[in-house]
């Protein structure tokens, strides 16, 4: 499957984005978005999480691409707190758009910080109809502005998160749940810590899982 992975450069906002694409064969195939956790503490498109989590989707027949955020890789620019971070994300799903006009569904995903650069742009990008977020991290970024939260989607993490007290998936996971209409569901994995080292394969099972039943949908 990595043989049919195309490096590219996507224009963005502070200079180009280096991003890793897979195009399916299917015109209509759903497209996905990949986001990485933090540029300052080593995170990259390359990540683990987040190469696992854009394979489950490839496998599902999704177009689907990954990109490395402002500053990190080949990517021209600096790390920008969050903002221009934000603005790379919705350049590289302009891109993704415009490269599978017919899609019949839009996914975002992101892992740690990339989770939520991810659950902000669903707030801004009326045409995402499911996210899944990997290990977020409602103890240290804001996740109120997700109220009203536009559509459904899964929250996975790792009953043994290590940086995350689960009090705050908690309180996120009930506050999201009194939401009429959409369905978060939140999905723990009992060994697993905030970078699912040693429960890939779990968490690649729950991914599959959730892609297939949402995506059947189409």
């Amino acid at each position: 499957m990595e043989n049919k992975v195309l490096e590219i450069f996507i224009p963005g906002p502070a200079g180009r984005l280096e991003a890793k694409y897979y195009k399916s064969k299917k015109n209509t195939a759903p497209i996905a978005l990949v986001l990485q956790p933090h540029p300052q503490y080593g995170g990259t498109m390359n990540n683990k999480v987040v190469v696992e989590t854009f394979h489950s989707f490839v496998e599902n027949d999704f177009s689907v691409c990954r990109v490395n955020f402002r500053g990190v890789g080949k990517s021209d620019g600096d790390f920008d707190n969050g903002q221009g971070e934000l603005a790379d994300a919705a350049a590289a799903l302009d891109w993704l758009e415009r490269e599978n006009f017919d899609n019949s569904q839009c996914w975002v995903s992101g892992f740690s910080f990339g989770s939520l650069i991810a659950m902000q742009l669903l707030m801004r990008r009326p045409e995402i109809n499911r996210f899944i977020a990997i290990s977020p991290q409602p103890n240290v970024y804001d996740f109120s502005f997700l109220s009203p939260c536009p559509t459904s989607g899964l929250m996975i993490y790792g009953k043994k998160d290590e940086l995350v007290p689960v009090e705050y998936i908690n309180e996120l996971n009930k506050r999201l749940s009194e939401q009429k209409g959409i369905k978060v569901e939140f999905q723990s994995i009992n060994d697993a810590n905030h970078f699912f080292s040693k429960s890939e394969t779990e968490l690649i099972k729950n991914l599959d899982k959730y892609i297939k039943k949402e995506s059947a949908l189409y």
